[in-house]
């Protein structure tokens, strides 16, 4: 058995160069900032014509972050906006390129991780899923965790249709 605070280093270092690879991947995949990619792919996965306020709390961004971002989604011909329900909102949705770009981010997600759990036997990869899948649930929880973790995911491959996602059926139970 190992010490605790080796176990947590171990953790940390790992989050943090598959955090800096896939951060790199995407954006590089959508030529905009992680933020940006991760709003295509929230937009692309799993919001409908969102609002503005919608999307700011998906990405845990602040009201003015989110207009500029949205700026240069527009700019870029990733987004347009439109009218929201009540007159003074405004919606999000993609565009044609806005959706092949976030089906590019979602391939080098993909790629990366791909290319992490590839060091792995199957076996072992089942385990990891399962520690993981454990491990999600309990921070998805936790305190600060504001930001929707989804916000980046294949929701087809988690299974959140069939109620298979940890990390939204967490969020569901802390919600209660």
């Amino acid at each position: 058995m190992t010490d605790l605070t080796a176990d947590a280093n171990v953790l940390g270092a790992l989050a943090l160069v598959v955090s800096d690879r896939t951060s790199d991947a995407i954006a590089g995949a959508a030529g905009l900032s992680e933020t940006g990619a991760a709003a295509l792919s929230a937009l692309h996965h799993f919001l409908d014509r969102p609002t503005i306020d919608l999307l700011r709390q998906v990405l845990g961004l602040t009201p003015s972050g989110t207009v500029r971002l949205v700026d240069r989604l527009v700019a870029a011909g990733y987004v347009t906006r439109g009218q929201g329900a009540d007159g003074r909102s405004r919606t999000v949705t993609l565009t044609a390129d806005g959706r092949r770009a976030a089906e590019r981010v979602a391939r080098a997600r993909t790629d990366v991780l791909g290319g992490a759990l590839a060091a792995l036997s199957p076996a072992e990869r089942a385990t990891l899923h399962a520690l993981a899948g454990r491990l999600l649930a309990t921070l998805v929880r936790g305190p600060g965790a504001t930001r929707w973790v989804c916000r980046l995911c294949d929701t087809g491959a988690c299974g959140r249709a069939e109620g298979l996602c940890p990390a939204a059926n967490a969020a569901a139970a802390a919600r209660r």
